[in-house]
């Protein structure tokens, strides 16, 4: 009984510190975005996405640095990472300059259309095969998408668009990076995407509110940056790391496990948002907006089943649908990890502990 007290326990499988970091980046993400949904009507959005960068990059380099290799500071590919910056900032612009005039639960069920336009993107253009099923999963995900945009509606406007093109540049950003391979490290690509994001926004920033007339709605694109108080640099400094310690947490989960099983755990982000606004500020959701949820996450755990259930060889590519698309968080490359089942054998064939 004693010698069995002393006995340690099984370490934990990969799978399950995937499923547990992935989850745990979704409720890091939710709470960013609610908090750049009560900053907006105190800093323009351009601030927000810059200081958010910034505190990235405060918190990666270093972190590279101190690895050292594989990861590098200096790479070739940077200008394909600096084309990813800029569609990241501008998408992510597009979507946080939405969330004063929708539902957050709208906007992220819109956002969500990503997977689905990435899958397209990467079967037009990089020649990835899409199955029957998968093609049959990506036409009910837009489906729903139509649905949960209501274009027959009244109240459909070009807001409702802005979710869509942020969720059309991630897609090409995505297909950008399956085109590029793993070249970088997921580091890597994330200290230069995030770092040419907060670099390329201030252009971007002045060019929106040269080119608009700058409402009292339309105050959230001003970009004028107000001097926060002390307590405003505290959430401004609490929103960088949030979003940061998001980054890193998905980035880890897609490195250690199976991306198959752990993409499902994506969508955790979507009713974990709708409740937290529906407590916050009372926003309930159209039903348009509900049915479209379904649909869009029904396509997306369907697809991840499938890659459970079909068989690959060891030298297929997994499908680009299956990386992360979180809002808020740049598409990172993962890394072929081992099996949480997988069994190593030595010479004999005896197995390994």
């Amino acid at each position: 009984m004693t010698a069995a007290a002393h006995i340690p326990a099984p370490p934990m499988s990969r799978t399950l510190q995937g499923i547990i970091c992935v989850v745990a980046g979704m409720v890091l993400f939710v709470g960013q975005d609610i908090m750049m949904k009560g900053m907006l009507t105190q800093y323009p959005v351009w601030m927000l996405i810059f200081v958010r960068s910034m505190a990235a990059l405060c918190t990666l380099l270093p972190l590279v640095l101190w690895l050292g290799a594989p990861h590098r500071i200096w790479t070739p590919l940077w200008p394909w990472y600096l084309a990813r910056a800029i569609l990241f900032a501008s998408g992510f612009a597009c979507f946080y300059a939405a969330f004063p005039f929708m539902g957050l639960a709208e906007v992220i069920t819109l956002f969500f259309s990503a997977p689905l336009m990435t899958a397209t993107l990467a079967a037009i253009f990089l020649q990835e095969k899409i199955g029957l099923h998968r093609a049959g999963a990506l036409l009910v995900g837009f489906i729903g998408v139509v649905i949960a945009v209501d274009p027959t509606s009244g109240n459909f406007g070009w807001i409702a668009v802005l979710p869509l093109l942020c969720a059309l540049t991630y897609a090409v950003s995505q297909t950008i990076v399956r085109r590029i391979g793993e070249q970088d490290t997921s580091l890597t690509v994330g200290l230069y995407t995030i770092s040419f994001s907060g670099v390329v926004i201030v252009p971007i920033g002045f060019a929106v509110s040269a080119l608009l007339e700058i409402t009292p709605e339309l105050d959230h694109l001003r970009m004028s940056w107000p001097l926060p108080s002390l307590e405003g640099v505290l959430m401004l400094a609490v929103l960088g790391c949030v979003g940061t310690a998001a980054y890193t947490l998905v980035s880890r989960a897609y490195q250690i496990a199976n991306a198959s099983v752990i993409a499902p755990f994506d969508y955790s982000y979507l009713p974990l948002a709708g409740l937290l606004a529906f407590l916050l500020w009372g926003e309930v959701p159209p039903s348009s907006t509900l049915i479209g949820m379904v649909l869009i996450v029904g396509s997306g755990m369907y697809t991840a089943w499938r890659e459970l259930r079909v068989p690959r060889e060891e030298t297929e590519t997994m499908p680009i649908a299956q990386t992360v698309f979180t809002p808020g968080a740049p598409a990172v490359m993962r890394e072929d990890a081992l099996d949480a089942e997988a069994v190593l054998l030595d010479e004999d064939g005896e197995k390994i502990t």
